[in-house]
């Protein structure tokens, strides 16, 4: 399974109704926190009516709840978009 299917395959709890990853690891080849960790580039955007009445601070410590044990090892990056479905 490829990091994309596990990053999907984790934050399916959250129920997301879209979700959407771009793996813009190859933009920071030679980065130095890559080839310390190894890992990734991620965006991610992601809707979610989990999200709802959330601040955004709170929508983003749930994904890296879901996340924890790829991080730092597996993605080293992560961008977030993260909206409720009234967003």
């Amino acid at each position: 399974m490829n990091t994309i299917d596990q990053i999907k395959q984790r934050l399916t709890q959250l129920e997301p109704t879209a979700i959407d990853i771009f793996d813009d690891s190859a933009s920071h080849a030679g980065h130095a926190g890559v080839r310390e960790s190894g890992g990734g580039h991620y965006e991610l955007t992601i809707v979610s009516p989990m999200f709802s009445g959330k601040a955004t601070i709170q929508r983003h410590r749930m994904i890296y709840d879901c996340l924890s044990d790829l991080m730092p090892g597996t993605i080293h990056a992560l961008s977030i978009q993260a909206f409720g479905p009234e967003d």
